[in-house]
This record gives C-alpha cells, structure tokens and sequence, in this order.
C-alpha cells in the first residue's frame, strides 16, 4: 500500500512564554525558534520514519526548500511537491512552560492549489492505496472525491475544523482521526464514548480515531472499541504529538498489526515526540519507539 498525504508544508515560528498571552496583554518570550512543520509534513515524516512508503503532495513559497529537503531527508517521496510564486505556509506558535501550545496559521501556498494539480496527482493512484488528508489546505471537497473515484482508501483528521468541511461528504471517508474538540463538532457530543456513537451511526462504514490528550486514545471499528493509555513523560511540546500519532497508526496499518498493538506503537512514539522540541524534528524513528518498549 502506498500512501499520499496530500497536505500542508509550514514553517514554524515557535516562541517560547512562560503562558498562552491573553487579549490587549504583552509578554517577553524566553525564545524563539524555526522548525519544519505543518499538518501534512509532520503526518508525512511520521509515515516515513515508521516505515511507510508515503508520497508528499502539497506546496511551498519561494522560501520553502528547507520544507522540500526535510521531506527527502526523512524518506518522503517528493515527485508531487511544488515550489510557487509567494509564501509558504507558516505558524506562530506559543509554547508555555508546561508544554502547552496555540498556534495561529498562515495557509499561504498550500491555500492555492489548483483542481488540475490534484487530478495529475491522484491519477498516480488507485486501489490498495491510501490518501492522508488534513484541513490546512484549499479543495478538501474535490480531493475526497476523486481519491474516492480511484477507489483509494481515505484517512482524514479534519484539523482546524471550520466551515470548510461542510461542503466535505465525510461518508467517503474510510477513517477519522479527531480529538475531543473535532469529535465533539462533528457528533455534537462531549462525552467520548457517545461521540464515538454518533460518529459509528452517521458512518458506519468508517473506523474512528479518537484522541483525548492525557487520557490516552479509542479506536472504533465494525468489531468494537479499544482503549490506549498515554505512556507519561516529562512534556516538552506537545505540537506534533497528534501527527506522530497518526502516521505510526496509519503505518500500523499497513503492517497489518492489530488495532491494540498499533495504538501502542502509535501511543509510544507521541509520548518520544512530546518530550523533545519542535514539531518535525521531535518525530522519532521506529527503531526508537521499538527500542524505547
């Protein structure tokens, strides 16, 4: 199976505070840092330093080859990537001194796709193969519809959930990855277990991911629920935490382990990437989180 992640490429601009600034408030940083990142290209690093065979499509701006090299040097396949006129993506993130983070978003590049790139993109592809989708980038609508027309198998983790989503049909979707925020907008639930209800009765057809941060993750299938604990660590920045999850889960996948043993895998390798700085560069390779059991 190969997989493409059709996704965002940021760079990261990560201030270190002692908490998350308020409104009309002025705070001194302790620092300030540049990382690769973005939805997509952590979820792309995570596949590949597990062991998947992931092809990277998206773009970045006229400064974005250091977003380019970082995906060649993890192992991503490049042949999809394109540098335009303009900016890339980028973010400013706050990280206080428990770890925590919010994050404002620029799209740029990835915000100006074209329907024609996506066609010459996903022709490559077909069935027996995976396309990984997030919601930093412009056309998710017309993405989804045509994975689902080469009858490719669709993951997606619809973050930031906002009104672009509507115009989504989520039931071509073969497999969710949401918190409890994303979870809760979709299902109109709060409490995990009924989110997970709701999301098994508007897609039935669909397996769900439901991460919930301190308390561990569920996985939902046609065959039941399974439940993982986090492995506790020292917090050090919690913004790729989510992606790493989702590339060693989706690698888990392709492995054909069992949903229990690919949480696990999956759960191990956040717990590696929370306790380092950054976002790509925190993401750990599979012989660390094997060795690290």
């Amino acid at each position: 199976m190969k997989v493409l992640n059709y996704g965002s490429l940021n760079l990261d601009y990560v201030y270190r505070v002692d908490h998350i600034i308020a409104g009309g408030e002025t705070e001194a940083t302790a620092g300030m840092e540049t990382f690769p990142g973005g939805k997509g290209l952590n979820q792309s690093i995570a596949l590949a330093k597990a062991g998947a065979e992931v092809y990277h499509a998206g773009q970045v701006g006229e400064e974005g080859e250091l977003l380019i090299r970082m995906c060649r040097d993890a192992g991503v396949h490049t042949d999809y990537l394109k540098k335009v006129p303009g900016k890339s993506g980028h973010t400013i993130i706050q990280v206080d001194k428990n770890g925590q983070n919010s994050i404002l978003l620029f799209g740029g590049a990835n915000r100006s796709q074209s329907k024609e790139d996506a066609d010459r993109t996903i022709s490559h592809f077909g069935k027996g193969d995976m396309i990984l989708l997030q919601n930093e980038i412009n056309h998710l609508d017309y993405l989804i519809d045509r994975a689902f027309e080469q009858e490719m198998e669709i993951a997606l983790n619809p973050s930031p959930f906002d009104s672009g989503l509507d115009s989504c049909d989520l039931n071509k979707v073969s497999l969710f990855f949401v918190n409890e925020i994303e979870g809760g907008m979709i299902s109109g639930e709060k409490d995990p277990d009924r989110i997970l209800d709701v999301m098994k009765e508007k897609y039935p057809k669909a397996a769900t991911v439901l991460t919930l941060g301190g308390n561990g993750c569920i996985y939902q299938d046609a065959g039941g629920r399974v439940r993982q604990p986090i492995f506790k660590v020292p917090v050090v920045d919690t913004t790729a935490a989510g992606d790493t999850f989702t590339g060693f889960f989706i690698a888990s996948i392709i492995r054909k382990m069992s949903p229990e043993d690919g949480l696990r895998l999956a759960a191990k390798a956040s717990s590696i990437a929370v306790s380092r700085s950054g976002a790509a560069p925190s993401i750990p390779t599979l012989a660390e989180v094997e060795a690290s059991f």
